[in-house]
């Protein structure tokens, strides 16, 4: 991922790609005292365990795709996600309505959304292209703002006890 390429050194980049393992969401499933789903309980200790969450989601039928709003329905009865900082990474010019829907949707479940951090750049093309130098100077300052905005003294992040700072990307 292009932002795991030019993260500043304080600061783990990792990416949950275990959409397609989360059951559909049920509300009978999410209740208290109920053992969760193995992936969602999976996500939920991503979420738990990072300072913060950088969101990539594509644009599908102008909207948030159906897997990737699924996952955020799974997240609503979470504790450790009220007031998570998220960055949103838009990486389609063109796609503005995703963007829109996944602020909206973040605000009602209580995101904490890092807007100085939150940029657009147009990623489009072969998933093995190269990233030009402005795309990584934008994702660098965004990565950048982000950890200034999540750490509780400015510019020192909030480490794992490996030391190591952790950004989640979903």
């Amino acid at each position: 991922m292009a932002a795991a390429a030019v993260a500043p050194s304080r600061c783990e980049v990792s990416v949950w790609d275990n959409l397609a393992k989360l059951p559909p969401f049920s509300p009978d499933l999410d209740q208290p005292g109920l053992i969760l789903p193995v992936a969602v309980a999976e996500l939920h200790a991503e979420v738990d365990a990072a300072d913060g969450l950088l969101i990539a989601c594509p644009e599908y039928a102008h909207g948030i795709p159906g897997a990737f709003k699924n996952a955020l329905d799974w997240l609503v009865g979470s504790t450790a996600f009220p007031g998570k900082p998220v960055a949103l990474i838009n990486v389609a010019p063109h796609a503005s309505h995703a963007q829109a829907q996944l602020r909206e949707v973040l605000t009602t479940i209580s995101a904490r959304i890092v807007r100085e951090a939150c940029v657009t750049i147009d990623l489009s093309g072969p998933p093995d292209r190269t990233v030009g130098a402005d795309a990584q100077a934008i994702l660098a300052a965004s990565l950048s703002a982000f950890l200034d905005a999540i750490s509780p003294n400015r510019g020192e992040p909030q480490c794992r006890p490996d030391g190591s700072s952790n950004a989640q990307d979903l």
